[in-house]
């Protein structure tokens, strides 16, 4: 028979791809998404439930209803912004929605396998690092802040109520699929324009500013691995590389045959407060327990996305 799996955030990039990795391997998919959500993403083969995970009484009548094997909560606002006074919308998933989730799976479907989707912006402004499961947490954004409460809250479930809960704390993962909010989208999106005489400059903060980037179709099969094992436990889910934008920038424009230095402007209203902190994931527990590892270069990570974008602006022009 078959297993259920049930996906919050279905129609953003890591709900895309994960839901992809389960229908390969004969799962059944329900995807939530919120009834105001109007992204035009619909992944194949899935049910799809409109439900605000923020209501308690609707998540837990799905819980109740389909008793998933397993649960993955990926629904958050991933884009971070550092300023604080129009944030705190964004806590709501992370904390309501994890405890709502959990409670339902305690009362109804104890033996439901529980996946939360933390965040390396947990560590913040990291005094150490690499950091690994083991690090203290020191979030700079309400993101941040809300993925520490999130974490929290797995933890204390599978801890006082013996659920198989986890969370992977996952760093910079990218694709196609990304929007131009990212950083990464914003480069490749500007390159293959650029590059087809559509736009001259690409405008960007601290291009020194380092990250751990991996490609996102290897971090959602660490998610599905996580929820195989015979117990519980978080994961540090990094490639172990730094990399700053700069780097990101010369692999992207040199695959077309461009310096970037013609092509990018500084300006200061996208420095983000904390761009010196350095995040970058020790993934050796995860290597070692979960037999997983990425196998997405960053240059491949970097010439698939310029790849598509090249491809979606010509297919936009001719249409």
């Amino acid at each position: 028979m078959a297993k259920i799996a049930i996906i919050t955030g279905i129609s953003g990039q890591d709900g895309t791809y994960l839901s992809k990795l389960l229908i390969g391997k004969k799962y059944k998919v329900i995807g939530i998404t919120n009834p105001k959500n109007k992204s035009k993403i619909k992944p194949a083969k899935i049910k799809i439930e409109k439900i605000d995970i923020n209501n308690f009484k609707k998540i837990s009548n799905l819980i109740k209803r389909i008793k998933p094997d397993e649960f993955y909560h990926l629904a958050a606002q991933s884009f971070i912004n550092y300023k604080f006074e129009d944030e705190f919308f964004k806590l709501n998933p992370n904390i309501n929605g994890t405890h709502y989730i959990l409670s339902a799976i305690k009362k109804y479907s104890p033996k439901t396998k529980f996946y939360f989707a933390a965040s390396s912006e947990i560590f913040g402004d990291s005094k150490k690092y690499p950091q690994n499961e083991n690090n203290a947490f020191n979030p700079r954004s309400a993101y941040g802040i809300s993925k520490v409460a999130g974490f929290h809250i797995t933890k204390n479930y599978r801890e006082a109520y013996n659920l198989y809960s986890c969370s992977g704390i996952l760093y910079n993962h990218e694709s196609s699929l990304r929007n131009e909010k990212f950083i990464s989208k914003k480069i490749t999106s500007s390159v293959a324009r650029i590059l087809h005489k559509k736009q001259q400059k690409i405008i960007l903060g601290n291009i020194n500013s380092k990250r751990d980037w991996g490609h996102a179709r290897d971090y959602v099969e660490a998610m599905w691995k996580m929820l195989q094992q015979k117990k519980a436990q978080d994961f540090v889910i990094g490639t172990g590389k730094l990399h700053s934008v700069k780097d990101f920038l010369k692999v992207a424009f040199s695959y077309v045959g461009l310096d970037y230095k013609k092509y990018i402007q500084s300006n200061k209203k996208f420095m983000r407060p904390k761009d010196s902190a350095v995040l970058l994931a020790d993934p050796k527990r995860a290597k070692k327990i979960l037999n997983w590892k990425p196998t997405t270069s960053f240059e491949n990570l970097v010439h698939k996305m310029v790849d598509f974008d090249i491809k979606l602006l010509k297919k936009t022009h001719n249409s």
